[in-house]
């Protein structure tokens, strides 16, 4: 049975975290379905914002299931799990699309690496934030020390990675880490997402790559997908591929 659901209702798509008895803890077969979910997502050309949510009132979502990974040998545990879950949490951040992290209790470990790589954040006051993988022997392995460096202040990552730190509601709001505190996160977060849906989604994927390509999210990739989108706009592109379906030298005008 799948613990992470993906619902696209028009242009407004909904990934669901639902593993509520584990406190939403991600397993390797919830990280196979989030991917799953991703990669419905990449094709389609209707949706134009993605809410991130969570079932249960204790938590978002409480890291990496340690049963998941708790086996694993050290080789094992870098290729297959840490690189594994970097490819997915990396496929959700590069979605084309806007997208809406909701917040609505704890996000620790991997829950808060999870809703680093959305968009924004929107987040209830009673929540926290928090990378405890210390307590339990090992380190941030999806981007808890790289990306999201770039979204909160050095200290405030090594508090939360060094000294065990919680970080509230209202400092990470303070921070710029979440764009509201809500007492209903999801009504926010759809607001919001409804706002990104009345505007042009050819814009917004130009915009989330230019963004991504300035601040070091994938820049090789997202230079070259601005480039080709770019070129293959052209009339020499359409002339391009005609002349090589019909074995004729091509007559590009540079237009």
């Amino acid at each position: 049975m799948s613990a992470v659901h993906l619902e696209i209702d028009g242009a407004l798509a909904r990934i669901t975290v639902d593993n509520p008895a584990k406190l939403n803890a991600l397993t390797p077969e919830m990280l196979a379905q989030l991917e799953d979910a991703c990669a419905t997502l990449e094709r389609s050309s209707l949706v134009r914002a993605v809410l991130l949510t969570a079932v249960g009132e204790r938590a978002f979502c409480a890291g990496a299931d340690i049963v998941g990974w708790g086996a694993l040998s050290p080789t094992d545990f870098a290729r297959l799990w840490v690189r594994e879950g970097h490819r997915v949490y990396d496929r959700f951040a590069r979605l084309s699309q806007p997208t809406i992290a909701v917040i609505h209790a704890h996000a620790f470990g991997g829950g808060l690496e999870l809703v680093a790589c959305a968009d924004i954040r929107v987040m209830a006051p009673q929540a926290t934030l928090a990378l405890p993988e210390a307590q339990v022997g090992i380190v941030p392995g999806w981007g808890g020390n790289t990306r999201l460096l770039r979204l909160l202040p050095e200290a405030a990552v090594k508090e939360m990675a060094l000294f065990g730190r919680r970080l509230s509601a209202e400092r990470a709001l303070a921070l710029g880490f979440v764009a509201e505190v809500s007492d209903n996160p999801l009504a926010t977060a759809l607001a919001i997402a409804n706002q990104a849906i009345a505007a042009s989604p050819r814009a917004h994927e130009v915009a989330k790559y230019q963004i991504h390509a300035a601040v070091g999210e994938d820049r090789a990739a997202m230079i070259e997908a601005l480039g080709s989108g770019m070129v293959g706009a052209t009339k020499d592109r359409d002339e391009g591929v005609s002349a090589f379906r019909e074995k004729r030298s091509p007559d590009f005008q540079g237009i």
